[in-house]
């Protein structure tokens, strides 16, 4: 039986050893309140406080800048409607982008329910910002834009620091979802633009449900909780220690590797993408079009083939991939994505994503170009009222 394929490391990805290891201690001896003044408390309070200071490092960020949360989906609620609900008197527009997260897109409808003016710009065919559109948008009325780094369904690369300069020349503050961006794309806080920047810890090798959000010094916001005066007052609670320590050896560890893992992961792409072509001619990239992408996302169609009975076979063969955003999980709708990138409802019905990481390897791309077009073929037979042909499917199980 051939080992399994995961290839779904844009919906999570496994905690590594060394986050693991450093992370332990605080499960156990070192279990101290970081608000107690005693030395389980100080214990506590100092590796907190070296979390911070070691992440702050690796974004080009001060200590004070980094507030710990609970993921991506937290982080860019506390960014779009903290910002928003601290401007929102002198500044009641919030501008973001159809193929955001739906965290920020319900955080921007949340605020445009408290009476906040909701601004859309359009993306090209291949899933990237309109540069021009995003410009006509930005006046002396906008609190806040928000643009993800990385898309995480199609992986195309925003102009982030383009963006990001012409909302700071209005007075705007500029927000961007880096969840698939950390360890794809350098972030130097110090040499950037952006004022706020999400990132989530499940995505790179740490646990789920913990998260930093870089917040600019100097950037008004308004906390979502209320309660105690940790992180500052804008993330009140006991903090997660294990947690903070963890993600701070996750994004180390991101950081350092970032380069060759990049270089590694891209060549599997280019090598996974050209088997899929040369196998089912008629399939189609999402975004291959676009300047920039990042290197651990391929989403594709193929025509005729639903996206549900596709990946229900991989799975059958221990192929592991999604059709989009696991927080979608479930939905029968078409990608908001690739509808807003002007493409078919039928051919959106049949988009597969498949996205790369620390599990894949030659031996993954080499299982899923052996199984694939037998499974293309095999559910075109089905679709069309055909018999598959005896032998279709023989020797991939």
């Amino acid at each position: 039986m051939p080992e399994p394929v995961y290839l779904d490391h844009a919906a999570t990805t496994p905690v590594r050893a060394e986050v693991l290891d450093a992370m332990l201690p605080f499960w156990g001896p070192r279990f101290g309140n970081p608000s107690s003044t005693h030395r389980w408390g100080r214990e506590a309070r100092t590796a907190l406080d070296e979390a911070r200071e070691r992440i702050a490092r690796c974004l080009g960020a001060q200590a004070d800048e980094i507030c710990f949360t609970s993921g991506g989906t937290e982080g860019d609620n506390l960014a779009v409607l903290g910002v928003w609900r601290a401007r929102r008197h002198d500044r009641p527009a919030l501008l973001t982008t159809p193929i955001e997260h739906k965290a920020v897109l319900a955080a921007v409808h949340q605020a445009g329910r408290e009476g906040g003016e909701e601004r859309l710009c359009a993306v090209t065919a291949d899933g990237v910002v309109d540069e021009s559109a995003f410009a006509e948008q930005v006046d002396d009325r906008l609190a806040i834009a928000s643009v993800m780094w990385v898309n995480n369904e199609i992986g195309t690369v925003q102009p982030i620091e383009r963006l990001a300069s012409v909302a700071k020349s209005r007075g705007a503050v500029f927000h961007t979802d880096a969840v698939q961006a950390c360890g794809k794309v350098e972030i130097d806080a110090s040499r950037a633009s952006f004022d706020v920047l999400s990132i989530s810890g499940h995505k790179i090798g740490a646990p789920k449900a913990c998260g930093v959000l870089f917040i600019r010094r100097g950037t008004p916001i308004e906390p979502l909780f209320h309660g105690g005066s940790q992180d500052r007052g804008r993330r009140p609670g006991t903090e997660n220690v294990a947690a903070a320590v963890g993600l701070a050896r996750a994004i180390e560890l991101a950081a350092s590797e970032r380069v060759d893992e990049c270089t590694r992961l891209g060549g599997l792409r280019q090598a996974l993408e050209q088997a899929i072509i040369a196998r089912v001619p008629d399939a189609v990239i999402h975004g291959r079009g676009a300047a920039h992408r990042a290197p651990h996302i391929i989403n594709v169609s193929v025509p005729g083939v639903e996206s549900e009975a596709m990946l229900m076979a991989l799975d059958l063969r221990g192929i592991g991939c999604s059709a989009g955003s696991a927080c979608q999980s479930g939905s029968v709708a078409p990608s908001h994505v690739l509808a807003a990138m002007g493409v078919s409802a039928s051919l959106a019905g049949a988009a597969i994503r498949m996205s790369l990481g620390a599990l894949s390897n030659q031996a993954s791309v080499d299982r899923v170009a052996e199984v694939f077009p037998a499974l293309v073929a095999k559910a075109r037979g089905q679709s069309a009222g055909v018999a598959p042909r005896i032998g279709v499917g023989v020797g991939v199980s």
